[in-house]
């Protein structure tokens, strides 16, 4: 029986390469794919299969990815919930871009186990991935990794030996929020974050913690609160928060997003304290709702355009090498933050 390591010997090329021919993938130079063919011819092997393959057109198909929970998670109705309302924005961002560069956009459905996930987009010919990675342990994001399908990860930091990610600089993003309350005078400053033990939470954290040591304050850990994503959890991680530190020996918080600091505004409301005038607060991401919040939110801008555009420049690029040899170096692009300062914030007040 012939197999695809005779072929590769013949064909003078690695059984890699075999493979990405196989797969129609833009990735193989037309030299290599003709003296595939030929041993393909010359061997035997599978010719009808490898015919198709072989002859087709390069694909302008784009996979929009998204991993949420488990694979049973039904993907889109979850960007109703409060954590993902980022995202919204985003999606929309690259459905334009996308179209700018007249590829299709396919949404595929995801509830395969990960071996079966891969096949099934192979099967669509898709030329490359943007994937969105909620949930970065899911199996079938780590089978992307290993696929020789190019995919861009947006807004996680996931890196393979065919993809490679875009992402907000979430260090210094934090380090702003925190260094605009030092210098409004704050010095007792909490912060409620998410995912500490992941990539995003853990830089935002260091952020944090960087400014406070660069302005010679104390890094009190006391301080430091865990919360879910979602207004909900940051709402009632507030009550406790609020509960806990009687009498209050805090003049700022830092929330790890803006549907966050909804939650934060709405417990400190309901306790009577006013912001900015008692508390201030700061979010992170900049979505639309931070104008409409009473006050209007100061926060940290995430550069969705610029994430997108960058993701899907990345993508078509490695698409569109024709060598492997050619094919662009896979490193992530960071993409700077900006402090947007509105009525949350003022300054520092002792609390009585």
């Amino acid at each position: 029986m012939v197999t695809s390591e005779q072929v590769a010997r013949m064909a003078g090329v690695s059984r890699a390469t075999v493979s990405r021919a196989l797969n129609g993938s833009p990735r193989v130079s037309a030299e290599a794919r003709k003296r595939i063919q030929e041993a393909i011819i010359s061997l035997g092997y599978e010719p009808d299969v490898v015919a198709q393959s072989l002859v087709r057109q390069r694909s302008r198909t784009i996979a929009l990815c998204l991993f949420y929970g488990d694979q049973k998670s039904t993907v889109f109705s979850s960007f109703g919930e409060t954590q993902h309302y980022f995202y919204l924005d985003l999606l929309r961002d690259v459905e334009q871009e996308i179209a700018a560069a007249r590829y299709d956009l396919l949404l595929p459905s995801s509830p395969y186990a990960a071996k079966n996930y891969i096949r099934s987009l192979q099967m669509r010919h898709v030329a490359g991935i943007l994937a969105i990675a909620m949930n970065p342990a899911d199996e079938r994001v780590k089978a992307l990794l290993e696929a020789e399908i190019p995919t861009v990860f947006i807004d996680s930091l996931s890196q393979g030996r065919n993809s490679t990610y875009v992402t907000s600089d979430n260090l210094d993003g934090s380090r702003q929020a925190t260094e605009h309350l030092i210098q409004l005078g704050h010095q007792r400053i909490v912060t409620l974050i998410s995912g500490t033990d992941g990539p995003i939470g853990s830089a935002r954290l260091t952020g944090y913690r960087q400014a406070l040591q660069q302005a010679g304050l104390p890094v009190d850990e006391q301080l430091v609160y865990a919360s879910g994503w979602n207004t909900e959890e940051a709402y009632q991680t507030t009550l406790t928060l609020l509960q806990e530190r009687q009498p209050r020996d805090f003049t700022a918080i830092v929330a790890g997003s803006d549907l966050m600091a909804i939650g934060v505004l709405r417990a400190l409301h309901q306790h009577g304290l006013h912001v900015p005038g008692d508390v201030s607060v700061v979010g992170f991401d900049d979505v639309d709702l931070c104008r409409y919040t009473e006050p209007p939110l100061t926060t940290i801008r995430q550069d969705r355009s610029a994430m997108v555009q960058g993701a899907i420049q990345r993508l078509i690029s490695m698409i569109e090498s024709e060598d492997e040899h050619d094919a662009p170096v896979l490193s992530p692009i960071i993409i700077p933050t900006q402090l947007i300062t509105r009525a949350s914030t003022g300054s520092a007040a002792l609390p009585e």
